[in-house]
């Protein structure tokens, strides 16, 4: 699976978050009356919990077939979004749980009498504090999951770009040093300001780099610089006014990093020749 296709799947997480989030103000805030109103009234909510199971499901198998799995930490995401199965299923167990104390109005075997209004009364107030139970933990379990949803899909942003960091990290270090020219360019910009602007001289289109400090960088220079991610440059502002240069991080730890070797060697000192003796005619 692609780096963009694992983004978009945590962007339908957090969808996914936010839809655990609505049914579960849904099921905090159901009113009902216990009976068949009760069951009207719940059913639904049962209904769609199991599908956000479902889905829960789907994403599950989604990241677990994908080369998520390779990028580190994906395991605890894979867990806890098996955890939010647990957490959903649980939350449509107690939407159960609360239409089977749900008390309904059938009736009795023959030769049973049928209830009159107290028992049904006696009935509804017994069951009530149950299924309030239920549902109040069947909120919890949705709430839960929204949390875990959530969490997952934070993971596998940060994880994405832990990765991008990572990769950027590798192609910045597997670049080759810079040349004296470079060095010295980018030394000089680090210093204070440099300006790119058009040359009035030269003509219009031809640009210019130049320091603060006066030293002239060539165009080749430049644009091998902010090719590398060494420099930036302000284009809010006309060429003609100047365009302000900065150097950025990954700049200035080049120029702590990347100290090129001197390109001229001091030569050596001349070893004095020693004048010949001449030997004395006899």
């Amino acid at each position: 699976m692609p780096l963009l296709d694992l983004a978009e799947h945590a962007q339908q997480l957090r969808t996914l978050a936010r839809d655990f989030e609505a049914l579960h103000a849904r099921v905090r805030g159901v009113s009902y009356t216990p009976g068949t109103d009760a069951l009207r009234q719940i059913s639904p909510l049962l209904l769609m919990t199991q599908d956000l199971t479902a889905t829960v499901l789907v994403r599950l198998g989604a990241l677990d077939s994908s080369t998520y799995t390779s990028v580190a930490g994906s395991r605890a995401s894979l867990e806890c979004l098996a955890s939010v199965v647990v957490a959903s299923s649980l939350a449509g167990n107690d939407l159960a749980s609360a239409l089977h104390a749900n008390p309904y109005e059938g009736a009795p075997f023959p030769g049973y009498p049928a209830d009159d209004a107290s028992v049904r009364t006696a009935r509804h107030a017994e069951a009530i504090p149950k299924m309030t139970g239920h549902l109040a933990d069947a909120a919890h379990q949705l709430d839960l999951s929204a949390t875990g949803c959530h969490y997952v899909a934070t993971g596998i942003t940060r994880d994405l770009a832990a990765t991008r960091e990572g990769a950027a990290t590798a192609q910045r270090s597997a670049s080759p040093p810079l040349t004296s020219a470079q060095y010295d360019a980018l030394k000089a910009l680090a210093l204070g300001e440099g300006r790119l602007y058009e040359s009035s001289q030269r003509g219009l289109g031809v640009t210019r780099v130049t320091a603060d400090d006066g030293t002239r960088v060539s165009i080749a220079t430049f644009r091998a610089l902010n090719k590398r991610g060494l420099v930036d440059w302000d284009t809010s502002t006309s060429l003609v006014h100047g365009q302000r240069i900065t150097v950025t991080e990954h700049g200035r730890q080049a120029l702590v990093k990347q100290r090129p070797a001197a390109s001229a060697t001091t030569p050596g000192k001349a070893v004095p020749r020693t004048p010949a003796v001449q030997g004395a005619r006899r």
